[in-house]
């Protein structure tokens, strides 16, 4: 419960400290980063990190349910409860981004900046990156759970692309992935005690 608790109270942290960003260097750095990205698109760029932003939420299912169905099979009680650490982290870290976007209702890059066009316009609040954040806390529940590099060096690149292909996509500044990112680890390591 302390866990949560800590979570919980970094998340508010986080709400009280962003709406500052509006008239600050790091939203001059954050505008900056996109507008730089947008000018560099490519068509086959652009496939490729909207295919890694796509296929997010089928990696974040995939990883525990592989888990669980291996757990199962090798009748094996460690893996099927790293399977549920991982799927915890990633649904309580999904929980905490939807409150944190509805308490600092920061306006996506292409609607507050008029110099940048996104690929495609979701239409929910942009701070913080909800795909980062999942990503990085399958990616760190992951890792916790299986620390050898041959799990860390992909959990990480993975993570570490979805964050990106948010930014080179147009729908979350540097600042929002930043927090995601922080957000997504946060939660795995609170909720460490449910690793066998």
């Amino acid at each position: 419960m302390k866990s949560i608790s800590r979570i919980y109270l970094i998340s508010l942290l986080l709400t009280t400290a962003i709406p500052t960003f509006a008239q600050s260097g790091l939203q001059r750095f954050d505008d900056r980063t996109l507008e730089y990205l947008e000018a560099h698109r490519t068509p086959g760029q652009t496939k490729t990190w909207l295919f890694i932003s796509n296929t997010n939420d089928y990696v974040n299912v995939a990883i525990p349910a592989g888990l669980l169905v291996a757990g199962i099979i090798d009748h094996n009680p460690d893996m099927r409860q790293n399977a549920l650490y991982v799927a915890s982290s990633t649904a309580t870290t999904f929980l905490l981004n939807t409150l944190i976007k509805k308490l600092v209702k920061r306006p996506r890059p292409f609607i507050s900046n008029v110099h940048l066009t996104a690929v495609y316009q979701p239409s929910s609040t942009s701070f913080p990156s909800g795909h980062t954040s999942s990503a990085f806390s399958s990616a760190t529940a992951l890792v916790r759970a299986y620390p050898k590099w041959y799990v860390i060096a992909p959990a990480f690149l993975w993570s570490g692309a979805v964050g990106y292909s948010r930014m080179y996509l147009g729908v979350h500044y540097p600042s929002d992935v930043t927090a995601g990112a922080l957000l997504g680890v946060g939660t795995a390591f609170g909720l460490g005690f449910i690793r066998p």
